[in-house]
C-alpha cells in the first residue's frame, strides 16, 4: 500500500503501524497527523476514497468523522458560557422556552445527563436532516430518567441540544459558528454542513450493507430507549444517508461533521496548548480547564459501557485509553476516526477513516495510538 505525506523519522512507528492498517486491519482509505509542541510531525494518509477501490486518497480529501464533531460541539457550547451568552446550571428552557423541561441545564446536557438521548414518537425516515422537525420533537420529549441521577450517552441528540442553544444564543447556527470561531480562525478543514462546492473532496463511507434495522423490543422501556437512540429516525446514525449529499450539507452535529485528520490535530493541538496557538485562541485557558473535570462516570445507561465524560469531552478511561497519561481528553467517532490531545506532552491526534470498522475497542486507531507513544 503507497502511503503519502510527511513523517518525522523519530516517529517512523507511526508510519509502519498506519501502513499495516491496511496490509494487516482492513483499512480502506484513512489519514492521520500528529502534533508535538505546535508541530505536525506525522501527517499521512494513504488507501482509496471509493468501495471500489479506483481512486485514491489525497491530501485535502474530507471524510465523514461521526462522533468526532461532539468535541466541537463542546467547544462552542463552553465558549458561550465563557462570553456570559449562558450559564452551565441555568435551565435550557430560559434560552429556549419551548424546551421547558425547567430541571434541565447545560451542565446536564453536555455530561450526557439530560435524559434525552431518544426521541419517543416513531419519525420518519430522513427526519434528521430537518432541523426544526428533530427541534420541535426534542420539546415534546419527556425524560426517560431523572435528569442529574444518572448519564447515558446521547449519541444523535446531543448535537441538536446543544445547537439549538447555540442558535438561540448567537443567532447562528452551530455550523455557522463553528466556522467563525473555530475552523476559519484555525485555517481548519472541518464542517458541520458541508457547502456543496466541497462534496467533490469526500471520500464514499463503506458501510456495513448486511447490517438489517433490528425489531422495535416490545414492552421494554428501557430497550426501547436504546433502540430509538440509533435508529429513530431511520437513518439517523448515518446507514443509507451518510453517502448522499443531503446529508453532507444537513448539520446533523453529533454525526455528519466532515473534515480531515490535519484539520482535527489543529484544534487539537490548540487545546493541548491551554486554547491557544501561533496567536490564534478559541477557548479561554481558565474555560477549557473546567470542560475536562470530570461530571460523569461509570456504566452508561444508553452503551452499557463504561465512560468518563467532561463537559463534552470523552476523558481518558482504562477500558478506552488515549495514551498512558490521566489529563488526555477528546472524542472518538464510529468507525475509529478520533481526535484527541495529552496537555501532559503537548500532543494532538487526529485520524480518520471511510471504513465502519469496530466502534469500541477500534485495532486501527489503538495501533496508532501506541505508535506515537512508543516514539516519545
Amino acid at each position: 500500500m503507497d502511503v503519502s505525506g510527511f513523517c518525522d523519522p523519530r516517529f517512523r512507528a507511526v508510519r509502519e503501524a498506519f501502513t499495516a492498517n491496511f496490509s494487516e486491519r482492513g483499512e480502506l482509505g484513512a489519514a492521520v497527523c500528529i502534533s508535538i509542541g505546535g508541530r505536525n510531525v506525522v501527517d499521512l494518509w494513504g488507501g482509496h476514497v471509493d468501495v471500489a477501490k479506483t481512486r485514491a486518497w489525497e491530501r485535502d480529501t474530507l471524510v465523514n468523522f461521526f462522533s468526532v464533531s461532539k468535541a466541537l460541539c463542546a467547544i462552542c457550547a463552553n465558549v458561550l458560557v465563557e462570553r456570559g451568552l449562558f450559564a452551565l446550571d441555568e435551565p435550557v428552557a430560559r434560552i429556549w422556552p419551548q424546551f421547558g423541561k425547567e430541571q434541565i441545564t447545560l451542565r446536564h446536557i453536555l455530561s450526557h445527563q439530560a435524559a434525552l438521548p431518544a426521541i419517543r414518537e416513531p419519525m420518519e425516515d430522513g427526519a434528521m436532516l430537518d432541523w426544526a422537525r428533530m427541534i420541535h420533537a426534542l420539546e415534546r420529549q419527556e425524560p426517560w430518567w431523572e435528569p442529574g441521577t444518572g448519564f447515558g450517552y446521547h449519541v444523535n441528540t446531543f448535537g441538536f441540544l446543544v445547537g439549538e442553544i447555540v442558535r438561540r444564543a448567537t443567532g447562528m447556527t452551530i455550523g455557522q459558528f463553528i466556522q467563525r470561531s473555530i475552523a476559519g480562525p484555525l485555517d481548519a478543514d472541518l464542517y458541520i454542513g458541508l457547502p456543496a462546492s466541497e462534496h467533490h473532496r469526500v471520500a464514499e463511507f463503506r458501510w456495513p450493507s448486511a447490517a438489517p434495522m433490528p425489531d422495535i423490543p416490545p414492552g421494554d422501556d428501557l430497550a426501547l430507549m436504546r433502540w430509538n437512540t440509533y435508529w429513530n429516525p431511520p437513518g439517523i446514525s448515518g446507514a443509507h444517508w451518510v453517502n448522499t449529499p443531503a446529508w453532507r450539507i444537513a448539520e446533523i452535529p453529533s454525526t455528519n461533521g466532515h473534515g480531515n485528520a490535519r484539520a482535527i490535530a489543529r484544534v487539537y493541538s490548540a487545546l493541548a496548548r491551554r486554547g491557544e496557538i501561533d496567536g490564534v485562541r478559541i477557548i479561554g485557558e481558565d474555560t477549557l480547564k473546567n470542560a475536562v473535570i470530570e461530571q460523569s462516570r461509570g456504566l452508561d445507561i444508553v452503551t452499557q459501557r463504561t465512560a468518563r465524560f467532561g463537559l463534552g469531552f470523552q476523558l481518558t478511561q482504562d477500558e478506552r485509553k488515549l495514551g498512558p497519561n490521566p489529563n488526555a481528553f477528546g472524542h472518538f467517532g464510529a468507525g475509529g476516526s478520533l481526535g484527541f490531545c495529552d496537555p501532559d506532552c503537548d500532543l494532538a491526534f487526529g485520524y480518520v477513516t471511510n471504513d465502519m470498522g469496530p466502534r469500541w475497542q477500534n485495532p486501527r486507531n489503538r495501533a496508532l495510538i501506541d505508535a506515537v507513544y512508543s516514539c516519545l
